[in-house]
């Protein structure tokens, strides 16, 4: 197997690899552009994101300076929000729902490393997806790790880190996150 066959298939690959390296002058290339224009100019701004992820539905937005490592692998339904400084890093998969909104600073991360030095020394990473629900809001300076699922209609308090998967309706917080209360679904049919 080639180095991103092994990453797509959630495998050990060297993030040194050139074609693995590839998708991320890629994403540079395509985050760049975005950054480059200006947040008045909506229609070039959403044309840019459209560009650069693998999916996007209805009204997006995402504010200067967004940073990620495809592009490709990012997935978002109608009515998303990447707030200031969002990055994610997306060398697998992230699916994201309608009506979310990320606060600012945010982390989320689809690649981790062995905890064995010779795995680092050999440059090894591996991906696991992410995917967040509808209704969600995501505070400033959170960090969702690799492999979580956070369920519909979640608040993630400012400054937490997801480490594992959080149910629907309601509020987590703390490092690492925990689940601090339920919450109603109001718009439930």
């Amino acid at each position: 197997m080639t180095e991103v066959e092994k990453l797509d298939a959630g495998l050990e690959y060297s993030f040194w690899d050139e074609e693995v390296d590839a998708r991320k002058l890629h994403a540079v290339q395509g985050c760049q552009k975005l950054n480059a224009i200006s947040v008045l100019d909506y229609d070039a701004r959403e044309a840019a994101i459209r560009e650069l992820f693998g999916s996007v539905g209805a009204n997006p937005t995402v504010l200067p300076v967004f940073n990620c490592d495809n592009g490709k692998n990012i997935h978002v339904g109608d009515t998303f929000l990447a707030n200031y400084n969002v990055t994610i890093l997306d060398i697998g998969p992230v699916y994201i729902g309608h009506d979310v909104m990320i606060g600012p600073g945010t982390l989320i991360t689809t690649v981790n490393h062995p905890l064995s030095p010779k795995g680092r020394r050999n440059h090894l990473g591996y991906m696991r997806p992410v995917t967040i629900g509808n209704d969600v809001w995501i505070g400033g300076n959170c960090t969702i790790l690799p492999g979580v699922t956070i369920g519909n209609n979640v608040v993630v308090a400012a400054g937490a880190v997801v480490t594992k998967d959080i149910p629907d309706n309601c509020v987590v917080g703390g490092v690492p996150a925990r689940m601090l209360r339920e919450i109603p679904n109001d718009v439930e049919e």
